[in-house]
């Protein structure tokens, strides 16, 4: 098997360290909040999608057996990620040539417009097939514009980070993911609690869609006032690094391999998240026999463990090292995987709920040093783009298809411990890809 650990070094290019980052800790503070608020824009929009599944399968897809209906909806949950990747190709080609701050201007402009969309569009009974094709088209907005969001705001923290630090930061721009789901799950749950639910059925299921609009104008407003990165403006002015003209291409000639290392890192990281922080809300009401109030109840319990790994994974990961917490997190999924969804299915209620706090928090604590380490194994001139497309792949194949999978290996297999399988298989991914990954803990980031 081919070593994926090392990045050729292309004889024309120097291999300049990084300038100092990371000495202001409030304008460093200031930049991690800018990027975390991008992320739970993005992941609440996917987020409330998902909450929202049946109800938005009853509004936008007529069919007589509503299992057929909300397989549609799945399906058109999963088109959005094959939009992600031509989505990190622009916006990875914008922020590795025009600057991360610009690219990071219009994903979370589009995420916004994209949702809120999805609140104004008049239902099927109104439009007929129209209002499903508008649905699909602001999925297919939301998927093109969130290829630029992860990896470009994962990219710009660590560029601004200190190395012995750059874990632990890149840390909370990833709890910006758990948290959009919680937020998206806790308006579920107070909809679902609040209002009746003919109301709900109506026109309350709105109303998650329509806040993404206060949330994206928050998020435009306060990175409308960050700066541009020191490594991106070295790379610019250097005259030893060459801009390349399409960074794209420049990624895949020069860092193939660690593409190709990054896709199965984050297996478990993408198909772990939407099969246990996602899929999970539908199989505690359709398997587990749970009320829709119960179940986001316990994702939102299992968000805030998702969001408490994160941190502890980033400050573990500066302190013995990247390896060390993947080899950890994706052995102890693997082992789980089954016992906490046989749990979840036929365990008490507070042994389902601590079940999918089990999952998310070593999820997360995988998650929690990701990002770091793809910002250590690509070069700044193409590393928005590496990380952009690396990731998107893996969303693309892994990621938007686990609530689809999910529900058809159970309908397929008759056997409703199915997602666990697919589970188990992501943590087995990242494990094995861990062996081929050379450990950056400490390393300068390169131009």
């Amino acid at each position: 098997m081919a070593d994926l650990r090392a990045e050729p070094t292309p004889s024309n290019h120097s291999r300049e360290a990084s300038p100092k980052v990371g000495e202001n800790p409030a304008a460093t503070l200031k930049v991690i909040r800018a990027a975390i608020l991008g992320t739970v824009v993005e992941y609440y929009d996917f987020g409330i999608y998902g909450y929202m599944a049946t109800l938005l399968s009853a509004h936008f897809f007529v069919e007589s057996d509503p299992n057929t209906a909300l397989l549609s909806t799945f399906a058109a949950f999963a088109v959005a990620f094959f939009l992600r990747a031509p989505g990190g190709i622009l916006f990875g080609h914008m922020g590795d040539k025009y600057g991360r701050k610009k690219a990071l201007t219009w994903t979370i402009l589009l995420m916004a417009i994209a949702t809120t969309g999805i609140g104004l569009i008049p239902s099927y009974a109104t439009l007929g097939i129209w209002a499903t094709v508008l649905l699909v088209l602001c999925r297919c907005l939301q998927g093109f514009a969130a290829g630029g969001e992860l990896g470009g705001a994962n990219a710009f923290v660590s560029e601004h980070a200190p190395a012995h630090r750059r874990a632990f930061h890149t840390s909370f721009v990833n709890t910006g993911t758990y948290l959009g789901s919680l937020v998206a799950s806790l308006v579920a749950l107070l909809l679902t609690s609040a209002v009746s639910a003919e109301t709900l059925h109506d026109w309350a299921w709105r109303i998650p869609f329509l806040l993404s609009a206060v949330i994206g104008l928050i998020g435009l407003y306060i990175r409308s006032q960050l700066p541009e990165t020191e490594q991106f403006e070295a790379v610019q002015e250097s005259d030893s690094v060459e801009v390349a003209k399409y960074p794209i291409a420049d990624v895949f000639t020069h860092a193939w391999r660690q593409i190709v290392l990054v896709i199965f890192l984050g297996a478990l990281i993408v198909g772990g998240y939407y099969v246990a922080g996602v899929y999970a809300a539908s199989y505690l009401q359709t398997e587990g026999g749970r009320s829709a109030d119960f179940a986001f109840t316990s994702t939102c319990i299992a968000m805030v463990a998702a969001v408490i790994s994160l941190p502890i994974a980033g400050y573990v990961g500066d302190r013995i090292g990247r390896r060390p917490v993947f080899f950890f997190g994706s052995g102890v999924t693997a082992v789980i995987s089954f016992p906490a969804f046989m749990v979840m299915r036929d365990g008490s209620p507070a042994a389902a709920v601590l079940a999918q706090c089990a999952l998310t928090f070593f999820i997360g604590l995988v998650n929690g040093v990701s990002f770091a380490t793809y910002a250590e194994i690509f070069r700044a001139r193409y590393r928005y783009s590496g990380i952009a497309m690396s990731n998107n792949v893996t969303n693309m194949a892994l990621g938007g298809t686990a609530p689809f999978i999910a529900t058809l290996l159970i309908s397929t297999t008759d056997n409703n411990l199915a997602p666990a399988g697919y589970l188990l298989a992501t943590a087995l991914m990242t494990f094995i890809a861990t062996f081929f990954l050379k450990e950056t803990r400490g390393k300068e980031l390169q131009l």
